[in-house]
């Protein structure tokens, strides 16, 4: 339900060391040595969103570090290593489908390992095993270079799919034609010039780098003049057993039309939006439909006088939709949760929910994916439209950061993905509002954390089941608290992989609220923590021990020593900001 109702990438770090000028013997002054560069950061990117399998990976660097060696790594096992010679290079990733990985640059000086860069690679053929959603919300005129820019931002956060919001004409005719072929320009619901050509290059140069595009349209939706365009109005819902009034969600008066809700049980309007469908992927390269819906409409009726529960009639739109476009990817929001147990029991292929009041607790994002996990059998991985820092934008300003990475840390450490980036970070709705801005640190904070969860997609997102580990401080430094979140804690969720024990832990200590909104953007930034020892209650035979975290050297893998103390396995990790992940693996 995305409209209003009436009423660094990693920054490169330069220290610059100069030589003194110094007398020598003769008493007269030596000449300055020209600056030498050390490189203490550099900036790593890939040329795809994600890599089908075989494929090979180009990297490109901005600055070549001397002594720099490449390490790919998958979890926590190195897979090779080679010197870094050049600013471009190629690896090609073992050729097992729906993998992640790591890449790390780094240099040794004096036995010391520095990471200088990471990034990540998805090795996948289907994007929806592990989506990673963004959008793209004006297309308006312009330039390819423009185009460019915004698609290249989203491939650095690895972003491989896009819903293309509001593209279209009117909902029950997204497609404007001129005569036989698509109309140059038309407006959208809000009155906004739209653009064929704009469209269409955003989608074919997405496909140049792996990214998939999906139209965005409403499942049941017509405008005011829908009888000029064959529209009937046995095919609506209404608000009465008479069809005296259509269901209708309000819009601002400047606005070009109300929507009008169609039934989405009626096979009429079913075929008729499925034809509207076809001539969009008739001359648009579009891979699938985003549906949407604008949750529960109350008691309503069809033409006939029929109580029609809504989310019911899901169910068979969801199937015939796939029957008439069995190669189209489907997937349709379940706002607030209504009726995502009968959209999860079609063959869609994302769990979508568009978060809203009451569930504002990270508890609820947990409990969301988890929901829709079991909906969908652990089938399907989910994607959250969770809009940060809600009422902040209304004004203008910036993305408060704490609030973002505390989100985003639960939303990820479940298993989902945040759709929050497309040509700018959401919080509303309305995706093109875009009154709050990203600063650099959250520019860079993403970027790390978007590679946390491609490389270690296969612990986060591939399975596995939670559970409650007992751990416990070995140093009074954290004050540790099983799931859910509590003030002046740390938060545990575990999870079990095959042979591996994950402990996530989140950061809580400082935070002002437990409302994962941030509503005004207040949340604080937690105390960084370092050189904890923890206790996990363990009984089991341990092979390796090993932490990683996207606030701490790019995501890197850290083996850590540890000891059998008893009942308890003893480690110590290094550094604790937002939220880090230990992995025991059993023999």
């Amino acid at each position: 339900m995305k409209y209003f109702i009436k009423n660094s990438i990693k920054c490169a770090v330069l220290t610059l060391c100069f030589t003194a000028c110094s007398s020598n013997d003769s008493g007269s002054s030596s000449i300055p040595e020209p600056p030498v560069e050390t490189i203490t950061s550099i900036t790593i990117k890939t040329d795809y969103a994600k890599y089908a399998p075989g494929v090979a990976v180009h990297f490109m660097i901005d600055k070549l570090p001397e002594n720099g060696v490449i390490r790919y790594k998958y979890l926590n096992t190195i897979l090779s290593e080679e010197a870094l010679t050049g600013t471009n290079w190629s690896w090609t990733p073992p050729a097992e489908d729906y993998k992640g990985y790591l890449v790390e640059i780094y240099k040794t000086v004096d036995n010391v390992e520095t990471i200088l860069a990471t990034t990540a690679i998805d090795v996948s053929s289907d994007w929806t095993k592990f989506p990673r959603y963004g959008f793209l919300s004006k297309f308006g005129t312009m330039t390819d270079n423009q185009i460019t820019a915004v698609l290249d931002n989203l491939k650095d956060y690895h972003i491989n799919s896009l819903q293309y919001y509001d593209w279209g004409n009117k909902h029950h005719a997204p497609l404007k034609m001129s005569g036989s072929s698509p109309a140059a320009s038309w407006l959208d619901i809000a009155g906004r010039t739209m653009s064929f050509n704009t469209v269409k290059t955003y989608i074919d140069k997405a496909h140049e780098r792996n990214i998939a595009s999906m139209s965005y349209n409403l499942l049941y939706g017509a405008w005011s003049d829908f009888s000029n365009d064959g529209v009937s109005s046995e095919w609506f819902l209404y608000n009465d057993q008479n069809h005296n009034n259509i269901n209708k969600h309000d819009l601002p008066d400047s606005w070009q039309s109300d929507i009008l809700v169609t039934n989405p049980a009626n096979t009429a309007w079913q075929n008729y939006i499925f034809d509207k469908t076809n001539l969009i992927y008739q001359n648009l390269n579009f891979d699938g439909w985003h549906l949407d819906q604008l949750g529960d409409r109350g008691n309503v009726y069809d033409y006939n006088g029929n109580l029609v529960k809504v989310n019911e009639t899901f169910t068979p739109f969801l199937q015939n939709l796939k029957q008439r476009f069995p190669n189209k990817k489907n997937m349709l929001n379940a706002v607030s949760q209504y009726g995502q147990s009968n959209i999860l029991s079609t063959p869609v292929d994302v769990a979508y929910t568009e978060v809203w009041g009451p569930r504002d607790g990270y508890k609820d994002l947990a409990d969301v994916i988890q929901g829709n996990n079991s909906l969908s059998n652990n089938s399907l991985n989910t994607v959250l439209a969770a809009y940060m820092d809600y009422d902040k934008a209304n004004g203008t300003g910036f993305f408060n950061t704490p609030g973002v990475l505390l989100t985003d840390a639960v939303i990820f450490a479940f298993g989902g993905a945040h759709l929050e980036l497309g040509e700018h970070m959401l919080s509303k709705e309305y995706f093109p509002h875009d009154n709050l801005q990203m600063d650099g640190e959250l520019k860079k904070s993403l970027i790390e954390y978007y590679d946390f969860l491609v490389a270690y997609q296969n612990l986060l997102r591939d399975g596995g089941d939670f559970n409650s580990p007992i751990i416990t401080s070995g140093d009074g430094k954290i004050n540790l608290k099983t799931w859910p979140p509590a003030y002046s804690n740390v938060a545990v969720v575990g999870k079990k992989v095959a042979n591996k024990q994950l402990i996530h832990l989140i950061n809580f200590t400082n935070a002002t609220s437990l409302n994962w909104r941030d509503t005004n953007g207040e949340q604080a930034t937690p105390a960084k923590k370092s050189n904890m020892i923890l206790n996990l209650q363990n009984n089991q035979a341990v092979s390796k021990v090993w932490y990683a975290s996207p606030d701490y050297e790019g995501g890197a893998s850290k083996e850590l020593s540890f000891n059998q103390v008893g009942g308890n396995l003893v480690f110590k990790i290094p550094s604790l900001q937002y939220w880090g992940m230990i992995v025991v693996e059993y023999l």
